[in-house]
């Protein structure tokens, strides 16, 4: 697993061209893949109550979320070991094959066999989350976030299409004898499969291999160290969380990832079953399609500007703001009854506020640990985030039943509050990882104390 420093390593001008054909490459995969994605979840939650009922639907919703989360774990090792390329191939493929079990399931009315490709499913998941590092690999630190944001951007054009496709797809199958709501997922196995195919042939050379390399190269020699000889990089998930312990950047954007997420996962999952009970089956479908594409593009759509508010103001101020569009849009959606149109602004909303802290929540962690230890910590990064959506999902069915969305809302602002005071706690004076960008590419004596002021170049 470590580094081999007998490749020559390549220098700041050849990586330039390299950041460019892959940040290119992966805005292609992910319009791609936020179609295999967003064509499931739009209608996994109506699937899941018809197949399983409506109390279940939120933990079917859950075993993707789930599914993404363990997945991470496996992905980022095979990132770790052998690069990017081999980890979202692996990830989307897997992804493919719960698709098709979803499919196979839905056609047999077999309850377990859903859940199991619903696990799978996240495997698509997966791989789209995992893109949004390898984009920063190898990205100047003054456009780390914008590098990433665009990327994440990307899904826009895929994901905010795509749910308004799955009536078609619907339509389609059901001329294949396939039951309703199956044929979305029969072709998200088929954009999976693409985008794989696509990454495997022209993902090279590696972002993070090549990130590795350079690294290694402009890193101080240990003069007792054998010849071409380097650090080892510490895998697995308490290895990982050891890193994070230790700095307290890396920790907030942890912390940011998975508490946005856990709150626009709880809202948004039950959004569809909460329309389906003032519309009708025959509209339900094309107003879940346009409700989802409006919070889908808040998601997406303004990304990049997130990324570059992240770069000017700092990454804490981002967080924070992604934190009070949250709360905005728990307030708008819990309080709009049936008003589709009001609940369709509280969705646009969330997504924004997931965007905030996606973007700056996953930048700061990115530049807050040392490459060799990145593809660990991230992979922790996702399956806590995952953890924390999955458990928001099933609990969201049953918190509907019981009491209803409005006062779901209500639970899922309540528990993001904490993450405000968390980045408003001041960084620690001298934390080597609050200076972006510099973590891991000067010794420990050069460093000065800073925060998580925007990327400048030294």
């Amino acid at each position: 697993m470590a580094t081999d420093l007998t490749t020559p390593a390549p220098s700041r001008l050849d990586v330039a061209p390299i950041q460019r054909r892959t940040v290119r490459l992966l805005f292609l995969t992910q319009i791609i893949g936020g179609i295999g994605v967003t064509i499931g979840i739009s209608v996994g939650a109506l699937l899941a109550a018809r197949v399983a009922g409506t109390a279940l639907a939120g933990v079917a919703q859950s075993a993707g979320v789930v599914g993404a989360a363990l997945l991470a774990v496996p992905v980022t090792r095979i990132m770790a070991a052998r690069g990017r390329r081999p980890g979202l191939v692996t990830a989307y493929l897997v992804g493919a094959v719960g698709g098709v079990l979803v499919v196979v399931s839905t056609v047999l009315h077999v309850v377990p066999l859903l859940f199991v490709g619903m696990l799978l499913f996240g495997g698509g998941t997966a791989a789209n989350l995992q893109a949004r590092y390898t984009a920063v690999d190898l990205a100047e630190p003054a456009r780390r976030g914008r590098q990433l944001s665009l990327v994440v951007w990307a899904t826009t054009i895929g994901a905010v299409a795509a749910p308004n496709f799955a009536a078609l797809a619907d339509a389609t199958t059901r001329g294949w004898g396939l039951p309703a709501l199956a044929g979305p997922f029969a072709f998200s196995a088929a954009a999976f499969v693409l985008a794989a195919a696509v990454l495997a042939v022209l993902l090279r050379p590696d972002p993070l291999l090549t990130a590795r390399r350079l690294a290694a190269a402009e890193s101080p020699v240990d003069p007792g160290a054998a010849p071409g000889s380097s650090p080892r990089r510490r895998a697995g998930m308490v290895a990982a969380w050891r890193t994070v312990r230790d700095r307290p950047a890396a920790r907030l954007g942890i912390a940011a990832v998975a508490m946005g997420h856990l709150v626009m996962v709880a809202v948004m999952s039950m959004t569809p079953v909460r329309l389906g009970e003032s519309h009708s089956d025959a509209d339900v479908l094309r107003v879940v399609g346009i409700v989802l594409s409006l919070h889908i593009a808040g998601m997406y759509a303004l990304s990049p500007l997130v990324g570059w508010l992240t770069d000017r103001l700092g990454r804490r101020p981002v967080i924070l703001g992604g934190v009070a569009l949250l709360l905005a849009a728990c307030a708008v959606a819990g309080t709009a009854g049936h008003h589709t149109p009001l609940l369709s602004v509280g969705l646009a909303l969330l997504g924004l506020g997931w965007s905030g802290t996606m973007v700056a929540g996953s930048t700061l962690l990115s530049e807050s640990v040392p490459t060799a230890d990145r593809p660990g910590v991230q992979g922790l990064s996702d399956l806590v985030m995952g953890l924390a959506g999955a458990g928001a999902a099933a609990a969201s069915g049953f918190v509907m039943r019981a009491v209803g969305y409005p006062t779901l809302t209500l639970l899922a602002a309540i528990a993001v509050v904490p993450l405000v005071a968390l980045a408003l706690r001041p960084a620690p004076v001298g934390a080597p990882e609050e200076l972006p960008g510099l973590a891991d590419e000067v010794p420990d004596m050069l460093r000065r104390p800073s925060d998580d002021l925007p990327d400048k170049e030294e």
